[in-house]
């Protein structure tokens, strides 16, 4: 069960994360597009095992969106339960959120995304912080129901 209660809380960090994201990056100039990343990402895998990436950017940013909830999901679940997830959701965002400024050029994805400016870079760090200090919240939530129990 509790595997179960830590995915619940990475999920809830991963929809936080997107929906902060898709909101900022509408209305904020020099916000981060981790979509377009994902976007970069899924093209080149598929080329890479020999298939076509969907031809429609709106196809692709679609997969982009789901890759991104479902892979952030099992990512920010590490966070757990209990009273060290609200820490351990901090240290796996900040990671996160280091990896998506520093990552993308040595994978051969662009960098300017993710790194167009210093508030590009900052705002990137902060919303997988975000997701990750939600993640730890909740299973933090979850986790003293098991305490209770």
């Amino acid at each position: 069960m509790s595997i179960l209660k830590s995915m619940v809380g990475g999920l809830a960090g991963a929809c936080v994360l997107t929906l902060v994201h898709e909101t900022v990056r509408r209305t904020i100039p020099n916000a981060p597009r981790m979509d377009i990343l994902g976007m970069q990402a899924i093209a080149k895998g598929l080329r890479m095992t020999g298939h076509t990436p969907p031809q429609s950017e709106e196809k692709l940013h679609t997969w982009a969106m789901v890759g991104d909830v479902v892979s952030n999901s099992l990512y920010y679940s590490f966070a757990g339960t209990g009273s060290s997830a609200l820490k351990v959701g901090a240290v796996l965002g900040a990671a996160a959120g280091a990896g998506a400024v520093l990552l993308p050029g040595p994978l051969g994805l662009s960098e300017e995304p993710s790194n167009r400016t210093p508030e590009t870079q900052a705002m990137t760090v902060g919303l997988y912080l975000l997701g990750g200090l939600v993640a730890g919240v909740v299973g933090s939530l979850i986790g003293n129901d098991e305490d209770e129990a």
